[in-house]
């Protein structure tokens, strides 16, 4: 694994790079920024998000494999507290491309679970997943 080093450039703006690949994000206070970047919640979002797509993407390139291109994954994050902001529960939905037996389903749900970011958080921040189906929207 690398590292990532976040540098504060002034006005409520951060450049975080990560090496390797090299590849810089740039982040910006949503309430007393310019709020034309990414905000560290955001980050958090797509970290959560693309880990849990990602676990699912490692299970589906298996011995059996399952097409889930295009897959996608709402987060958000719900924060409490005055001065010091807290999350207190994390709310993910997890929209699936397609329709997969009930077997292959438990298996995806199952590796999306298994996501460390996810395992990260504090016992008591809950973290509610919802799973959808194109069959089950009709």
């Amino acid at each position: 694994m690398g590292s990532t080093v976040t540098t504060y450039d002034a006005l409520q703006h951060c450049m975080a790079l990560a090496t390797p690949p090299g590849k810089t994000v740039a982040m910006t206070c949503p309430t007393t920024g310019e709020g034309n970047e990414l905000s560290p919640d955001n980050l958090v979002e797509a970290a959560i998000g693309g880990c849990m797509l990602m676990s699912m993407g490692t299970l589906a390139m298996g011995d059996d494999p399952l097409d889930i291109k295009g897959a996608r994954a709402a987060v958000r994050v719900q924060a409490t507290g005055h001065s010091v902001l807290r999350y207190e529960a994390i709310h993910v939905t997890i929209t699936m491309p397609q329709s997969y037996p009930a077997e292959d389903r438990k298996r995806l749900e199952r590796a999306a679970e298994r996501c460390p970011i996810k395992h990260a958080f504090a016992a008591d921040v809950a973290i509610y997943v919802r799973y959808d189906y194109p069959d089950e929207s009709e």
